[in-house]
């Protein structure tokens, strides 16, 4: 069976509540089958977000290699989120105009070499999935005392179900957990605030450039556990009608993320000097003694499988744009599948460098994938031709984009706190003195996001090639 052959159009809902399975794959979402309010951008981009997953990005401002303190702390968590949350936002407005997914859509600056970021966020859809569920298998083994692997398989299967009837199911899901898991968390938060220790800071001379250093580090934690939403952008408005408002649209999407996200990391770093183990264990712990902490544990549970569906439909999706010849719905089941076998691998030990390391990998790739991704989309007036995209034999070589990808990636190496990067650092004398002078401060993401900008832009100018679409 070839691209073409393989059928792309199908099912999809007409209405909000309309639960029909989502058969449609890749191919743009016609005028005719448009709909949506677009208030639900906000609640899709809040509720996911109300995660342990943002909880232990909070603890991480006490470990040994950051130790922010609680006011550089809390100027990191709101710098970072409102720069990752600009950035989604500006992507999601792509949806109605095209009516495409985030990673089909890419297939405009990426032509055929869409194979690699489609495969990479299938794979980061996977990672994130054993994140998240990490946490909310811990939870729900706490709350009703199964097995972990037990509370594993139920949150799959829910999560699952969501990510296979596809669109409609996950907006709906999460517009109604919006409110229970807000009015949850606010009790949740009432009483940690109660326990809550803002006097957290190193005592050992770590001052000065080392501060900054470690403030640049903690920013970009913060920014990478939003700015990972960007390959889902799209994905969530491309059903909104075409006319519906860009700003609108990116505004609803910088709260959503940044208000939620926000709001679960400064409660980790509230009490991260008070960690008692991994996020789930230090809540049940603080709530420890009243009605409160089966109730945070419920939550959690909850929280995992309305992020998790996410990932799951927007795993299946990207392994289409990759070019891969399965259905969605299979594709959907598929994340699911291999996500459980991941969270079994995460939670085999030392989860939190694990975490860390996962962090800031999807940071580095993901930021110069959105360089490339933004200077198309500018240099097009913010619009274009989809009617082709579809058919991956259609499509140019696209190798502008991959280049201008590899090259912001490998620009941005010497400054991440990655292995590569520290083994440059310590053999090139400049990037030494950076990491000695600013303990590791990484603006890797940065340096991605421009230098493949700027290198898809320059190569735009001169190259011959035709675009995508039109070949």
């Amino acid at each position: 069976m070839t691209a073409e052959s393989m059928p792309q159009a199908g099912s999809m809902p007409t209405r909000e509540g309309d639960l029909t399975i989502e058969g449609h794959g890749i191919e743009p979402i016609p005028a005719s089958a448009r709909y949506g309010s677009i208030n639900r951008v906000f609640t899709v981009w809040f509720t996911p977000n109300l995660v342990p997953a943002a909880f232990a990005i909070g603890l991480l401002a006490a470990a040994e290699f950051l130790q922010v303190g609680f006011v550089t702390g809390l100027a990191g968590i709101v710098v970072g989120n409102i720069v990752g949350a600009a950035l989604v936002g500006l992507l999601a407005t792509m949806g109605p105009k095209t009516g495409m997914a985030q990673l089909p859509v890419a297939r405009l600056p990426f032509g055929k070499t869409i194979v690699l970021p489609g495969l990479l966020n299938w794979i980061s859809c996977i990672g994130w999935d054993g994140v998240n569920s990490v946490f909310g298998a811990a939870a729900i083994s706490i709350l009703t005392g199964l097995d972990f692997v037990v509370s594993l398989v139920i949150i799959v299967l829910i999560q699952g179900a969501l990510g296979i009837i596809g669109h409609e199911a996950i907006h709906s899901f999460e517009k109604w957990m919006a409110i229970v898991l807000g009015v949850m968390f606010v009790v949740v938060s009432v009483s940690i605030f109660g326990q809550a220790s803002t006097g957290m800071a190193r005592t050992d001379g770590f001052t000065g450039l080392d501060q900054l250093g470690a403030f640049v580090l903690w920013t970009s934690i913060t920014a990478s556990f939003v700015l990972a939403w960007g390959l889902y952008a799209s994905d969530y408005t491309r059903y909104l009608p075409a006319e519906s408002s860009g700003s609108r649209i990116f505004w609803w999407t910088v709260l959503g993320l940044a208000l939620s996200a926000g709001w679960i990391e400064a409660l980790g770093l509230l009490v991260a000097d008070q960690s008692t183990g991994g996020a789930v264990e230090t809540i049940n712990d603080l709530l420890s003694g009243s009605l409160l902490a089966p109730l945070a544990m419920l939550a959690i549970g909850i929280g995992t499988v309305a992020v998790n569906a996410m990932n799951d439909y927007t795993g299946s999706l990207s392994l289409l744009a990759a070019g891969v010849l399965v259905p969605r719905v299979a594709s959907a089941a598929v994340v699911a599948v291999l996500g459980f076998l991941f969270t079994l691998y995460l939670n085999s030990g030392d989860f939190t460098t694990k975490f860390e390391s996962y962090l800031l990998f999807v940071l580095y790739w993901v930021a110069a994938w959105a360089g490339v991704v933004v200077a198309d989309w500018w240099k097009r007036g913010q619009k274009a031709d989809v009617s082709r995209l579809a058919k991956f034999s259609g499509l140019a070589s696209g190798w502008q984009g991959l280049v201008a990808l590899l090259i912001g990636y490998v620009a941005s190496i010497p400054f991440q706190t990655s292995e590569y990067g520290y083994e440059l650092q310590a053999t090139i004398p400049i990037f030494n003195a950076w990491s000695d002078e600013l303990h590791y401060a990484d603006i890797a993401f940065l340096v991605g996001f421009v230098v493949s900008f700027v290198v898809y832009w320059v190569i735009g100018r001169v190259s011959q090639e035709a675009s995508p679409e039109a070949a």
